[in-house]
């Protein structure tokens, strides 16, 4: 048998060759077409943003977060004594408030919530609502907006040990509306103006109304690990009040439907009313409180199909 000449391979490398640098361009052009229809098809659509931050709870403060349509959320709250106590009362550990709520999903967007704190024996309750939802796609919106309007009532002391304080006097209402944007997959920022009224006052060193604005964000590190911050800066505080501004940090730890998070705050409060009026410690003196808030979600509502 002879062996094929050196022409006869020399002319098929040339045809393979060829035939690729002629079929690139074909893919290319197929893949930019593809590309161009996938992003015309989702300018058609809204995409919402979700999972801003993990909780309902940004560190003491509400954040944006709502329950879906059906969902309860329970949430118990735990904060101990301050940590400048001493060690006779073990940096604050010998003492402990907490307040246990709950909250449900009437709809994806609205949810009502009911807790007790046993600091002053206190009820109260909640509506939220999340007015808008940042998106992009076919409806471009920056933020996602909630509004949250609640009321109080402290039951202590007794009304039979002291019957001079009226039912309305142990009332308060708190409006806020908490405005976040998701920056990135780690990132979200969170700004929310609050109003404070309460229709009755123990000193000439606070107001019945008082404004505040908080600020916070979470810096997510790992996909169950986040950094959460928080301040509320007062607005209109009393020229001679014994209050501060309340500031937190935390560490949120998410398990599956739970959601834990460890928190060092200088508000032993943990409702808005005594969070933005009645924080009596201060964070660089030492007056920082420990505790946590353990989350849990459950599905009470029909599932669909």
């Amino acid at each position: 048998m002879t062996a094929p000449s050196k022409n006869k391979y020399t002319y098929l490398i040339a045809l393979i060759v060829t035939a690729t640098i002629l079929n690139l361009p074909i893919d290319l052009y197929a893949q930019d077409d593809l590309m161009k229809d996938l992003e015309e098809q989702e300018k058609k659509e809204t995409q919402y943003v979700g999972q801003t931050f993990k909780g309902s709870r940004l560190v003491n403060g509400q954040s944006v977060e709502t329950r879906g349509k059906g969902e309860l959320e329970v949430i118990f709250q735990h904060r101990f004594g301050a940590l400048n106590s001493g060690s006779y009362n073990l940096w604050g550990m010998d003492e402990a408030v907490m307040r246990m709520g709950f909250e449900y999903g009437i709809t994806d967007r609205l949810g009502i919530s009911l807790g007790r704190s046993s600091s002053d024996k206190t009820f109260d309750g909640y509506l939220k609502y999340k007015i808008a939802r940042q998106s992009k796609g076919l409806r471009n919106f920056p933020f996602t907006i909630t509004a949250v309007g609640s009321g109080t009532i402290k039951t202590s002391p007794k009304a039979s040990d002291n019957p001079d304080v009226a039912f309305t006097d142990r009332l308060a209402y708190v409006g806020e509306i908490l405005i976040a944007r998701k920056i990135s997959s780690g990132i979200s920022v969170q700004v929310t103006p609050v109003f404070v009224h309460r229709n009755s006052v123990s000193g000439s060193y606070e107001n019945n109304d008082d404004m505040a604005i908080g600020f916070g964000g979470r810096y997510k590190l790992t996909r169950s690990f986040t950094l959460t911050a928080e301040y509320f800066y007062r607005i209109n505080p009393h020229e001679n009040t014994p209050y501060y501004n309340a500031l937190g940090f935390g560490f949120d730890i998410e398990t599956g439907g739970h959601v834990f998070q460890m928190v060092f705050t200088n508000s032993l409060g943990m409702i808005d009313r005594t969070i933005i009026t009645e924080t009596t410690d201060s964070f660089k003196n030492g007056g920082i409180h420990f505790g946590f808030n353990i989350t849990r979600s459950f599905s009470v509502g029909k599932k669909k199909m």
